[in-house]
């Protein structure tokens, strides 16, 4: 019995389930492509429009809150009304995102364009997600984990690293990379709209639209450490698509496109490795080594800052980046190890929570600040900020403790989505 093949109809569903899957991946791949298109280009605005490093940020402050917001209000909304349509919901944000950014004159439509992106991410990064782990295959086991986790990082770095390239290469410097992002986006609406939904419609709806937040009582213990990894690294990520532009341009004497989409890919593509090798240890232990990392990144940026070296700054960068995937996947991991599966929607809440909040209160802070601080002052500020981050990390970190322990090898496959 256990070796009679497949019915027709079964082998049918899981060709399309297939299909389901791979239009999933390849739609969160376009959709962080597009996220990510916009930074290369942060230095042409301000060259040829005139913006300061005070709007830049206001454009960073808008996408994380239009992110953080939609993921707290319309997170559950695919458990009720499936996965394809608040997947296409999302498709249709970025797009209209990438065509509003075609016409970039003035701080207000780069602001307007960026929030776009950041209530479609925000959408991409609960229902897309989601329909990636529904419809991945059973063998291997970690494609699920993998494919729902590292196609965010690898989406940004694809759309910093062309963007670049098209900027300083290609035609159209300032329109080509929408352009793409935008045919991107249409065949991906395409392949969703053509794949089968996951999820059968159920009520509640509206009900699920009222955001909701608390910290199931398991996890409270965890919550200071968490605060301080999250905070901190999400911090990094904003200062380097607010101020790294004109850091690599101003300070590092370099006014090329292409390397700043390397610079910030360098960051992002490195934490890819926080998972595997987070693994190796107790979350309590790699968070202490990964902010350590961390923070020997800061240390190395700062220097670079001081001697106008580009190579110790990308050095520097690769190290920050996989210092903070290490912290961040053991944090993760840290907090579901210590809860229940009824527990991951509100553990989920509270992270991506403090994520944004990391990522848009500095940024609003810093922006201000750049009226009378030079960059180089306020990336001393940020690594300030992240070498009080690791010692209190060092100090107050500790393992989960959780009668589940069966859980352990299920959780610490969980990562947390990018920004």
């Amino acid at each position: 019995m256990h070796n009679a093949p497949l019915a027709p109809h079964q082998d049918r569903q899981g060709r399309t389930f297939q299909l389901a899957f791979l239009s999933a991946v390849l739609s969160l791949t376009a959709a962080f492509v597009a996220v990510g298109s916009t930074i290369p280009l942060f230095n042409v605005y301000r060259a040829q429009e005139g913006f300061t490093n005070a709007g830049i940020s206001m454009t960073v402050v808008a996408y994380s809150a239009a992110t953080i917001s939609t993921l707290l209000v319309l997170g559950r909304l695919s458990n009720h009304v499936g996965r394809r349509p608040t997947a296409l919901a999302s498709l249709g944000l970025l797009l209209l995102g990438c065509l509003v950014l075609l016409s970039v004159h003035h701080i207000g439509v780069l602001i307007a364009g960026r929030l776009l992106m950041g209530l479609g991410a925000g959408l991409a990064s609960s229902s897309l997600t989601a329909y990636v782990v529904d419809t991945a295959p059973t063998k291997p086991a970690w494609l699920a984990s993998v494919a729902s986790s590292q196609t965010v990082m690898l989406g940004l770095a694809i759309g910093a690293i062309a963007s670049g390239a098209l900027v300083q290469f290609g035609p159209w410097p300032r329109d080509l990379i929408y352009l793409i992002s935008a045919g991107l986006l249409v065949v991906s609406t395409a392949l969703i709209a053509f794949s089968p939904d996951s999820v059968t419609p159920v009520p509640g709806a509206w009900r699920s639209l009222h955001p909701t937040v608390r910290v199931p009582v398991r996890v409270r213990p965890l919550l200071a450490v968490t605060a301080a990894v999250l905070l901190s690294t999400w911090a990094t990520g904003a200062f380097y698509q607010a101020f790294v532009p004109a850091l690599v341009e101003d300070q590092l004497r370099t006014h090329s496109s292409f390397v700043l989409g390397l610079v910030f890919a360098a960051y992002m593509a490195p934490s890819a490795l926080g998972a595997p090798l987070s693994g190796r240890f107790a979350p309590a232990g790699a968070q202490r080594i990964g902010m350590a990392g961390f923070c020997v990144g800061w240390t190395g940026i700062i220097a670079a800052i001081e001697t106008g070296s580009l190579a110790l700054f990308i050095a520097a960068t690769i190290v920050a980046g996989a210092g903070q995937g290490i912290a961040i996947s053991a944090t993760t991991r840290g907090l579901l190890h210590a809860g229940s599966q009824t527990d991951r929607a509100p553990i989920f809440a509270v992270v991506y929570l403090l994520s944004y909040s990391g990522a848009t209160i500095p940024s609003l802070i810093s922006g201000q600040l750049s009226h009378t601080f030079s960059l180089p002052k306020i990336a001393l500020g940020y690594g300030a900020s992240a070498l009080l981050a690791t010692l209190f990390t060092v100090i107050a970190a500790r393992n989960p403790h959780t009668d589940a322990t069966s859980r352990h090898e299920e959780c610490t496959r969980q990562t947390m989505p990018s920004p």
